[in-house]
């Protein structure tokens, strides 16, 4: 090699390691020029309250840290000490801060997926992530994590690094720290937690908003379930600890939250808070929170769930299901107390008007409204209606209500549907199989549909739980939410538009700065028209069919009841031209209400006494019409024209094209073919 290659070739070498230097260096500032001081983990600041107001301007209630009062090690349980290692870091006392292989893995992950889903985060990481305000996820927040992390580990010894971490940890319902939890959780100090509260609480950090017994007791437990069995794999307790933890009965302190008001929809709405903005922001930054509910409608959701409940609980008394022993009235907090959820929405947006999960959330924060899947029974037959609505099926299509057998519909058996009054009514029009709710006629619409075809529609008018695809999904057997289901009739009053629910309007900083607002998300899922027909259909089940005791109420009003076997779920959804409500009443258990609890006498009362205070004193509105329908008059049995000396007559809505043409001439029995 000449000299003067020689130089070329130390040059070329000098510009690299510049360029590498460079690169090196610049990834170092990006990195770290806007990192903590590591000190402010050991320090504790005073969080500003977090308020949540209705859309009307009532204070619902105020979110805040409970008060962090660092424990030292020795003081906390062993046990808890264990389950948090076992759950979250297993390998915590021999790395250097970092999984290295778990980060390589979770980012190969999140580029083949599109998106960053997956942490992969050791305790340490943990606790350098209580330094950032924003819960989003990013590969640039992921190197940040790692490099604070290993600057933790040079600065700290790892109990040092344990101790700051329990001490810091956020568990949920604004409890910081282990002390914090164990008295918000439990009510006593850290030091007193029994092995099957310290894996509960362990449990928590993954996801504090899942987790939380004050959110839901039941996910709670399957997550300290979980949390035991990593415990006895690892061999930090016993077989026989094991059992007897697992078999632990949950023994809450009160909630922290009692006092709010609306408390299901506020629990519902710290959800989503902690979701988007993290518990940090959420509890210790002072934000003010401006929601869709409407107070009025609320405090008119909740005397209506209470006075339904308690009239039930006294027939359920009287004259209960021999599954159930005597039926308390009052005070009762076992599985065997009937419980009620009512969701209201605004027709037009989406927005959550009312909220009730249950009967009482301070013995029961599970909120039935938007977590619990029951089975809807008839309530279901709305959207596969729609289905064949928009699939030109019109409202006065016959069909024959006789006993019929599918061959292999329910996992290859044959299957005989049955009718809940046990009778059979021969020629049917599809708007009196609806307003009356007969099973068979429903079943054989579905069939000539084709259920794939409904569960793919359903989906579309906004139901996202799991469905069935077999003929039985008309009857409402696929278990479903009351939110869900609500939110698909509203597409009824809506001309045909989906609104997705939602609870939160804005968000404001502490400088009253907007940092968030609602944006409603709606798609149009069927035709003006079939909406129409809908609308028309379902205000015919309370003018003559199984939701007509809504008459009483004196307004334009649509809806339709749903009762599932053994009467163990009783329904009732409906709307107004602008308002839309659904009302479950049944049991935690699954137990049955009593004989003749259906959708009509256990939900529909609640429903009416919700809708008749909502509606009083409101301008009157009747649903509208879109130009591509027709109103004409029929004859309910024959579903052609009425002549004058029609006696069942009624006045219908079809899509132009689709209305009768002949008149309906009852001596001679005139009717159209069926299914």
């Amino acid at each position: 090699m000449t000299t003067s290659q020689r130089r070329i070739t130390y040059i070329i070498l000098a510009l690299a390691a510049a360029v590498i230097s460079g690169v090196v260096g610049g990834l170092f500032v990006a990195l770290t020029h806007d990192l903590p001081q590591i000190r402010a983990l050991e320090t504790f600041k005073p969080a500003a309250v977090t308020r949540i107001y209705s859309a009307d301007k009532e204070l619902l209630a105020e979110l805040f840290t409970q008060k962090r009062v660092p424990v030292p090690l020795h003081m906390i349980p062993n046990y808890l000490k264990k389950a948090i290692i076992a759950t979250e870091d297993r390998q915590f006392y021999e790395h250097a801060g970092v999984d290295l292989r778990g980060i390589l893995r979770a980012i190969i992950r999140d580029i083949r997926v599109g998106e960053f889903v997956e942490g992969a985060s050791t305790i340490t990481q943990q606790l350098a992530r209580t330094l950032f305000l924003s819960p989003r996820k990013s590969i640039m927040r992921k190197l940040k994590e790692a490099f604070l992390a290993f600057q933790i580990e040079r600065r700290y010894t790892k109990d040092e690094i344990l101790k700051l971490y329990l001490n810091q940890v956020y568990f949920g319902s604004g409890a910081y720290g282990v002390e914090a939890a164990a008295r918000t959780f439990f009510g006593k100090p850290v030091s007193e937690l029994t092995l099957d509260e310290c894996a509960l609480t362990a449990g928590m950090p993954k996801s504090p908003s899942r987790y939380s017994p004050l959110v839901d007791k039941s996910l709670a437990l399957k997550r300290r379930a979980v949390v035991l069995k990593q415990m006895v794999r690892n061999h930090m307790i016993t077989r026989e600890e094991f059992m007897a933890a697992k078999s632990s009965p949950l023994n809450l302190a009160d909630s922290p939250n009692i006092s709010m008001k609306a408390p299901y929809f506020v629990a519902h709405v710290q959800k989503i808070l902690e979701k988007e903005f993290g518990g940090t922001r959420l509890y210790r930054t002072g934000l003010t929170v401006y929601t869709t509910l409407n107070y009025e409608m609320q405090k008119a959701a909740e005397k209506a769930v209470a006075k339904g409940l308690e009239q039930l609980a006294v027939r359920m008394q009287k004259h209960g299901p021999s599954t159930l022993a005597r039926l308390p009235l009052q005070g009762t907090s076992w599985q065997g107390s009937p419980q009620a959820a009512l969701v209201s929405l605004d027709a037009r947006q989406g927005a959550i008007l009312a909220m009730v999960g249950g009967k009482d959330f301070k013995e029961s924060p599970f909120n039935r409204a938007t977590m619990a899947r029951r089975q809807p029974g008839s309530a279901f037959k709305p959207l596969v209606y729609a289905c064949a609505t928009e699939n030109g099926f019109a409202q006065n299509h016959v069909i024959w209500d006789a006993p019929v057998v599918f061959k292999g519909a329910k996992e290859g058996v044959d299957w005989a549907p049955e009718n809940f009054s046990g009778k059979f009514r021969g020629e049917m029009i599809l708007r009196q199989a609806l307003a009356v709710s007969q099973n068979i006629p429903a079943v054989k619409l579905l069939n000539k549909l084709g259920s794939s075809v409904a569960v793919q529609w359903a989906y579309r008018m906004g139901i996202e739980s799991p469905l069935q695809s077999n003929l039985s999904l008309v009857l409402g057997t696929s278990e479903v939410t009351l939110l869900e289901l609500t939110s698909a009739y509203a597409v009824f009053p809506n001309g045909g538009v989906w609104a997705k629910p939602f609870a939160i309007l804005e968000v404001l900083d502490r400088g009253g700065r907007s940092i968030w607002r609602a944006r409603p998300q709606m798609r149009t899922v069927v035709s003006p028209e079939t909406s129409a027909v809908m609308t028309d259909m379902l205000q015919a089940v309370v003018q003559a069919g199984t939701g007509r005791a809504a008459k009483s109420i004196g307004r334009p009003l649509a809806g339709k009841t749903g009762t599932t076997d053994s009467y163990r779920d009783a329904l009732f959804i409906g709307f107004s031209p602008t308002v839309v409500a659904g009302v479950w009443v049944g049991l935690d258990n699954y137990g049955k209400l009593g004989d003749k609890e259906t959708g009509a006498r256990a939900a529909l009362p609640i429903w009416i006494d919700f809708m008749e205070e909502v509606l009083a004193g409101r301008p009157y509105h009747d649903f509208s019409l879109p130009e591509g329908v027709v109103k004409v008059r029929i004859d309910v049995e024959s579903g052609l024209l009425a002549s004058e000396d029609c006696p069942n007559a009624t006045t219908a809505v079809f899509k132009k094209g689709t209305e009768p043409k002949k008149y309906c001439k009852h001596a001679s029995g005139t009717r159209l073919g069926g299914l």
